[in-house]
């Protein structure tokens, strides 16, 4: 490279949607060169999750990109996209064969205890394996700035401990969320949801924006906020349960998190100077009985799809150096 320029890099995973863009057109903005990585990495999956039924959309992710480079190519104020990185998984783990055993063989980068909290609690190998490909993706691509979405925030901190403690030379850039109209945050899973679990699947946003509410609205108590996530779910599953097989949508709560913003601990109380990061987890389940015709999504509307999202608990400047008293805050 000449002197001056420098490298942004957005790993994915494929099956492109307007989050991963938002991801890639900041990188844009950034830097000289832009890479983009598609690879469905095995080691984040667990023995029982769905790596083979994982979207994989080459083709159409291609189509995308091109698209993307040619809106860029005669602007000069900003970066290109370089080149497009598709490896095998012989190329990104070319000794042992990887496993996504718990106390599987293989060579990994494990960063503890975040790595066990939260999503970890749950999938116990997937931040190893995400941290174990990133590891080799940003020693091949060597960048000066990735670029990850604050959809997968837990992701953001392993990340960037990794980044601090292996002195890896590159910076982590953390996106906003990208959503659809009715505040679901976009996710390649999505396409396993069909319509009837489209349109549920947005309870979850709507649990965390509870919170947030009762938070601007002076609460600041653990039970207190979790407990407003927990009556709109509560109260979409019991309006679900009442339907015939036919028509509902069901599914399950894995967790709600209310965890301090420097380190994800869990709070019982929330400082308003300092907020927290407020998150979910929820479960789709499979359709228990299809209409005739009807779109089900990838899969079938067979898989279990497991949603994730999160939102800042902050409150608006001009309530920070002032008693609490009710607020409206834009939606993040």
């Amino acid at each position: 490279m000449l002197a001056g320029e420098s490298v942004g890099f957005v790993p994915t995973m494929g099956a492109l949607h307007k989050g991963h863009l938002a991801l890639i057109r900041q990188a844009v903005q950034e830097n000289t060169h832009v890479y983009v990585s598609i690879y469905v990495n095995p080691t984040q999956f667990g023995v029982n999750e769905d790596l083979g039924s994982y979207p994989q959309t080459l083709p159409t992710d291609l189509q995308q990109l091109r698209a993307l480079t040619a809106e860029y190519w005669d602007n000069d104020s900003v970066g290109q996209i370089t080149g497009v990185f598709t490896p095998k998984t012989r190329d990104m783990y070319p000794g042992l064969k990887p496993t996504s055993e718990v106390d599987g063989h293989g060579s990994f980068v494990t960063i503890t205890p975040l790595s066990s909290m939260l999503e970890g609690a749950s999938r116990p190998v997937f931040f190893r394996g995400v941290a174990t490909a990133c590891m080799k993706l940003f020693n091949i691509v060597q960048p000066d700035r990735v670029y990850f979405g604050q959809k997968d925030i837990q992701q953001t901190y392993v990340i960037q401990r990794m980044v601090d403690d292996f002195h890896l030379d590159t910076q982590v850039r953390v996106v906003p969320t990208v959503r659809e109209k009715d505040g679901l945050a976009m996710s390649s899973r999505n396409e396993y949801l069909g319509k009837r679990r489209r349109k549920v699947a947005a309870v979850l946003i709507r649990a965390l924006r509870a919170v947030r509410t009762e938070f601007i609205n002076g609460v600041t108590g653990r039970e207190e906020l979790l407990s407003a996530a927990h009556r709109v779910v509560d109260e979409e599953l019991a309006k679900q349960t009442a339907l015939p097989p036919t028509w509902r949508s069901l599914f399950e709560v894995d967790y709600f998190s209310l965890a301090d913003p420097m380190r994800l601990t869990e709070l019982d109380t929330v400082t308003p100077a300092h907020g927290a990061v407020l998150s979910g987890a929820i479960k789709m389940l499979p359709v228990e009985e299809a209409q005739e015709n009807e779109d089900l999504g990838t899969g079938d509307g067979k898989i279990t799809v497991r949603l994730i999202d999160n939102l800042r608990l902050e409150l608006p400047s001009f309530l920070r150096k002032s008693s609490l008293q009710k607020a409206v805050t834009p939606d993040l």
